[in-house]
């Protein structure tokens, strides 16, 4: 043996064993194209070739949405944790932590309060990455939360809806959230403040039965799905086939549901625009 063999396959054998990260390169699900993570984060999480709205993380579209990215972040209330003692496969605790500990939020909603082009505005994302961006307990008050100081505040409302539904793991105190978060949309009217809703993918469930569709105006993003039960679902208790596109935001854009469907490179002046109007404060100078 001489020392090629003793060190340059060693060196071989340690580099293949390098490990490529999963989510170095993502497949557009509408074209398969491969994306580089790193084009897709600077792109808001848009396949530049096809035009597909990937999932946008909540802390990225926050830091996207306002001017700087400077923003306030509120926090929200502690609630009970688990009620119900509820388990399936495992119990709900062990599941919380486990969303806890991969998305470093304690639930599915964001509130932050600044400037977007000038104008300011009180902003909730729902996380998809926490347990599917469902409505329990802690989502429910930290929405409250977020009405409440927009009344206080007298700031404009926007929520980013991201959601499957109601937190089955909540049963009834979950269900409960819809009445109340309703309750709170009404308190924003009454106070002559306007409640903007951007519908992204998927909106769908209790959500969408409660303060999803409730707005002064709605947007959704391109090929949102929006809707109550799946369409699945719907075909087999019908015994129809839905037309193409259904549940889709240009469907339901064509049909009266949503008032526009806005990219995600355009939304930051679109939401400028409409509570620069609506709340009659203008906007930064270009």
């Amino acid at each position: 043996m001489n020392w090629i063999s003793n060190v340059v396959p060693p060196k071989i054998r340690s580099f293949l064993r390098r490990e490529t990260p999963e989510n170095l390169w993502v497949k557009c699900p509408d074209s398969g194209e491969l994306v580089f993570h790193k084009d897709l984060e600077a792109n808001l999480h848009v396949v530049p070739s096809s035009g597909y709205h990937m999932r946008f993380p909540a802390r990225q579209r926050l830091d996207t949405l306002f001017d700087e990215g400077r923003y306030e972040e509120l926090a929200t209330p502690e609630v009970p944790t688990d009620p119900l003692k509820f388990r399936d496969v495992k119990r709900y605790t062990d599941r919380l932590k486990e969303y806890r500990t991969k998305t470093n939020a304690p639930d599915a909603i964001k509130l932050a309060a600044g400037a977007v082009e000038g104008v300011e505005m009180m902003v909730a994302v729902q996380d998809f990455d926490f347990l599917g961006g469902s409505l329990g307990m802690a989502a429910g008050e930290a929405i409250i939360t977020g009405m409440t100081a927009a009344i206080d505040r007298h700031l404009p409302f926007v929520i980013f809806t991201a959601s499957g539904g109601a937190r089955m793991q909540e049963g009834m105190f979950s269900l409960m959230q819809m009445p109340r978060t309703t309750l709170l949309v009404q308190r924003l009217r009454a106070a002559k403040l306007p409640y903007i809703v951007v519908l992204t993918n998927p909106t769908t469930g209790g959500v969408t039965a409660s303060y999803a569709m409730l707005g002064d105006v709605h947007i959704a993003e391109p090929g949102a799905v929006i809707g109550f039960a799946g369409a699945r679902v719907i075909e087999q208790t019908i015994r129809e086939r839905l037309p193409p596109g259904f549940q889709r935001a240009e469907y339901l854009q064509k049909h009266g549901m949503v008032d526009m469907v806005v990219p995600r490179k355009d939304m930051r002046s679109t939401l400028a625009t409409l509570c620069s109007v609506l709340m009659n404060q203008p906007k930064a100078a270009a």
